[in-house]
């Protein structure tokens, strides 16, 4: 029982963090990540995959639907949002002394984590 509770409280955690993220895209646009897409050499429309990886693949995550492909979704996006955003600085420090990317590498360990562990009793998976 432990694990599952442990295994539902990891997808609402990054489910929900995740949301916050696409949320405020929603509201405020993807310009900026319009412009790392462009400068990085991909078409812009790609950038539109933001939308897939930080609203879709986190409902998903949350209801515990398809959680494993959701996540390895997530963990992508993670990963791409790492390269072009944080690409030429990958070993510069916060003003706090943890790398610039933090953030996102934390939600692309959660993400991978979520996959290797499945999503648990608690979802709309279970059977």
């Amino acid at each position: 029982m432990t694990n599952d509770i442990a295994k539902l409280i990891l997808r609402l955690t990054v489910g929900v963090m995740i949301l916050f993220h696409g949320f405020e895209k929603i509201t405020n646009g993807i310009n900026g990540v319009k412009q790392l897409t462009v400068s990085a050499g991909f078409p812009e429309f790609f950038a539109y995959g933001v939308f897939v990886g930080e609203v879709v693949m986190p409902i998903f995550i949350l209801l515990g639907a398809y959680t494993r492909a959701a996540s390895l979704v997530l963990a992508f996006n993670m990963a791409v949002a790492i390269f072009l955003a944080y690409g030429n600085s990958l070993f510069s420090l916060s003003k706090h002394g943890a790398p610039l990317f933090e953030l996102p590498f934390l939600y692309l360990v959660m993400s991978i984590l979520i996959f290797m562990l499945g999503s648990g009793k608690y979802s709309l998976n279970n059977k």
